[in-house]
Parts: structure tokens; C-alpha cells; sequence
């Protein structure tokens, strides 16, 4: 980290909701000064100006930068850096700062368990979006481009959900990838593991981020974010990262891959498991997302768009169980052969929209409370279960996910003594206020398929 190469310093957070926000200071040719930033931060943040921080009478607050987040930022005329922060209140980590309670929850981890999460970030890459909204009306119209659509009749379409793993020709956003990736790679050391066209047609794409440790794989999905909005804006794409922005299409999700060490050794892993190589310790940890599911989906799956995505027909997970190889199951044992198989479940109800840093702290509260209670998951379900009988669902005890997001805060105020040490009452109580008052916003919206199907009676 060489700051005297740059002249100016960007500080980023993110608030409650997952949104990055930021402010630009001006390097001081002082070392000191910089070591003087790192250690207390700088006090350069007004609380009552972010939903569900502060009050306007008491709203001074300090971003304490992590000099393990530096980074060049490239598309700045003048020589920048970005260093990611913690939001701190009278010289304290801040109750509601998301990183700082996810920081605090691993070190809390850190004397029994190593944890590990990777993402697989999906969204979709349209060339315009035009939003007409109308508040006077309550209505609003959406129209969005891409040379992908089934309605465009350039030789480089697909049939909607045709666009799995599209050769280059076809895959219109091959370089935009390309270009991504690259940046991440070179200016803020993200590894990434794969990238391709995803089922979507509209240009859905798919990024797979390596593992690592869960502070900094939400760091990194928050840098990727930005960086993935930056090269759109410079090759003229708008990614779009609301779980359903396509009713008759697939969602995007968000799927997180999570593995438990302890003494270097991976605790999920199991070599004489006949069925997925997997330890007594994961099946508890899944025990545990399994039954603090419905309460974790107020986190993971967090606006109202993201009850879009999870319906039957689309990939995305409505069932809590678990199975190998099963992507009908909100827990997936990835195992495509014993070789490749074992120490790592797929949690698959997340999407994009989330806030890694809350939805992880969530995650690992709920199977490391599995583990602690020993929660039993039950037998796996090798079926796809969004054929299954109704009846044979119920007797078999299996549980769904909620319906709508008040449904799932709902679940979040009666189940949240999990949570305790992961994060914080005033965190939990703010985000549910928060989000409530999202719901009750967007509800009184009718939708255009509403005017369309109704509007004759």
C-alpha cells in the first residue's frame, strides 16, 4: 500500500440496506496523519443523513478506514484509492454498522471455528432501462433493452430461459465480462473462479467469487458491484442486480458456499460418507438453516422483488430441505463425484439484493446454533420436490419459505434469540422497521399485469 501515489482518499461503507455510500478526502503529505486515519478514523459522517442511523440531534459520526481494503481506483481522473470502513460512534464500533457486526461475530467465532463463504453472484446486463413513475397516479411503466430478447430478431437470440452456458457468438456480454473480471482482478485482488451466461435471456450473467473469509468476501461483493456499475457506465450496459427484473424468466441469486474449519481442518468433510462425504457437524449446521429458515429470509432474501424469484419453475429454492445435487433444495450438497465431493454446502435462498455482511453474520448465527443444539435436518430429499404432491410435502413435514417479505420479518421478530452475539438488537430492530416501511410503500403500487387482468371487470 503506497498512498503517496494518490491524491485523494475514498471512503466507503455501506448502510443498513446493502447500498455503498461514500465520501472523497484529500491525502495529507503526512504519514502520520494516515496512520492517525487508520487507527480512530476520521469524523466525517452525518448519521441522521443514512435511513436508520442516527437522529439529527446526535448524528456526528467517524469512518475508521481498514488499510487491508486499499485499492487504485481506475476510472478516476485524479489518482484515487478506496478503503472500505467501519462506521464508528463515540469512538466505539457503531450498533449498526453492518461490518462492524459482522467483524465482531467472527472474532467471536474465531476460538471454535474457522468459517469460509464463496458467492456466486448472478444479475442481469441490459443496454437501457427506462423507469416512468407517476406518483399522482400510484402507477409506473418499466421498459428495458437488450439485444438478447426474444422479441429482437438480430440471429443472437435465445428462447426465454435458453441462455445457459451460450457460446461467445450469442453471448453479447462476453467482453463486458471479460472486462469486468479483469479489473477485479487487477486493481482489487478478487479472485475470481468462473464466469458465463446464466439461464436468463436479457443478459443474465453469472461471476463465481473464490472463498474466503466472510468479512472479506463482503467486501468483495460490494467492490464488485461498484465495479461491475463502472465498466457498464464505460461500455454502455446497466447491470441490474433485483432478484426478478423478468417475470417470465429466470432470477437472480446470490448462492453461498460455506464451509467450517477448525485447526485447519475442514469439520464439514467427511471421507466414509456414503452419501455426500459430508460430516455430522455440517448435517447440524444444516439442521440449523433449516430451522431458522424462514426467519433468515428476511435478511438473505430482503426486498419485495426478491418473493419473485422464489417460485416454483425458476431454480430458485421454496423448500426447506436438503439433498445432494439437488437444486430444488434450499441446501445443496454440491457432489459431482467422489473425487470433487464433500466439505462445502450451497445455501441457495440468498439474492443479490442482500447485505452480505448482515445476511453472512445471519447464516453463520443459524447453522452454528444448529451445531450447538445438535438440530437434526432430517433425511435428504433426492426428488424434485416442485413436483411433489402437496399432501406427500405435508407429510413429510416439510417446511416452505415465506410468501412475501412481510411475511418473513414477521418471522424475524419471533425468531431472532439465534442471532444474539451475531448482530445486534438495535441492528435487527432498525432493519425491521426499515423494511416494513419498504413493504407498505411498494404494495400500494398496482402493477401494469394488474391493469392488464383486471382493469375490464
Amino acid at each position: 500500500m503506497d498512498v503517496n501515489n494518490v491524491k485523494w482518499l475514498n471512503l466507503q461503507f455501506t448502510d443498513l440496506l446493502g447500498n455503498l455510500r461514500q465520501v472523497v478526502i484529500k491525502r495529507r503529505n503526512d504519514i502520520k496523519w494516515f496512520e492517525e486515519l487508520v487507527r480512530n478514523g476520521i469524523g466525517k459522517l452525518d448519521g441522521s443523513s443514512v435511513p436508520g442511523f442516527q437522529d439529527i440531534y446526535d448524528s456526528d459520526m467517524n469512518l475508521k478506514p481498514d488499510p487491508l481494503t486499499y485499492a487504485y481506483l481506475p476510472w478516476t481522473e485524479q489518482p484515487t484509492a478506496r478503503l472500505i470502513c467501519n462506521v464508528l460512534y463515540r469512538e466505539e464500533s457503531y450498533a449498526k454498522d453492518p461490518r462492524s457486526n459482522l467483524e465482531k461475530a467472527l472474532k467471536n467465532l474465531l476460538s471454535r471455528y474457522v468459517p469460509y463463504i464463496g458467492v456466486e453472484i448472478e444479475f442481469f446486463i441490459l443496454k437501457g432501462i427506462n423507469i416512468v413513475h407517476n406518483e399522482e397516479i400510484l402507477n409506473f411503466s418499466v421498459n428495458m433493452e437488450s439485444d438478447e430478447l426474444p422479441i429482437n430478431n438480430n440471429g443472437y437470440t435465445y428462447d426465454w430461459k435458453g441462455g445457459y452456458y451460450i457460446q461467445p457468438a450469442n453471448d453479447t456480454l462476453f467482453k463486458y465480462r471479460e472486462n469486468l473480471v479483469t479489473t477485479l482482478e487487477k486493481y482489487f485482488n478478487i479472485y475470481v473462479e468462473s464466469h458465463h451466461h446464466e439461464v436468463g435471456i436479457a443478459g443474465q450473467s453469472e461471476v463465481n467469487i473464490r472463498y474466503s473469509d466472510p468479512l472479506v468476501t463482503s467486501d468483495n461483493f460490494i467492490t464488485f458491484k461498484q465495479v461491475a456499475k463502472m465498466v457498464g457506465r464505460d461500455m454502455g450496459f446497466i447491470p441490474i442486480f433485483m432478484p426478478k427484473p423478468i417475470p417470465i424468466d429466470n432470477g437472480s441469486g446470490l448462492h453461498m458456499h460455506i464451509s467450517l474449519y477448525r485447526d485447519d481442518e475442514n469439520i464439514f468433510y467427511d471421507a466414509d460418507d456414503e452419501y455426500a462425504m459430508l460430516s455430522q457437524t455440517a448435517r447440524y449446521f444444516i439442521g440449523g438453516l433449516i430451522e431458522h429458515g424462514r426467519a433468515l429470509s428476511a435478511l438473505v432474501s430482503p426486498t419485495v422483488n426478491s418473493y419473485r424469484r422464489l417460485i416454483p419453475g425458476y431454480e430458485a429454492p421454496v423448500y426447506l430441505v436438503w439433498s445432494r445435487s439437488n437444486r430444488s433444495a434450499a441446501i445443496r450438497v454440491p457432489f459431482y463425484s467422489r473425487r470433487y465431493g464433500g466439505g462445502r454446502i450451497e445455501y441457495r435462498p440468498p439474492d443479490p439484493s442482500c447485505n452480505l455482511y448482515i445476511a453472512s453474520a445471519a447464516v453463520l448465527a443459524a447453522g452454528i446454533d444448529g451445531i450447538n443444539k445438535k438440530l437434526d435436518p432430517g433425511d435428504p430429499v433426492d426428488e424434485d420436490i416442485y413436483r411433489m404432491p402437496q399432501n406427500k410435502r405435508v407429510s413429510m413435514g416439510i417446511k416452505t419459505l415465506p410468501r412475501d417479505l412481510w411475511e418473513a420479518l414477521d418471522e424475524l421478530e419471533s425468531d431472532n434469540k439465534f442471532l444474539e452475539g451475531y448482530l445486534s438488537r438495535e441492528l435487527i430492530e432498525t432493519y425491521i422497521e426499515l423494511k416494513r416501511r419498504e413493504y407498505i410503500y411498494l404494495v400500494k403500487y398496482a402493477s401494469t399485469a394488474e391493469y392488464k387482468m383486471y382493469s375490464s371487470i
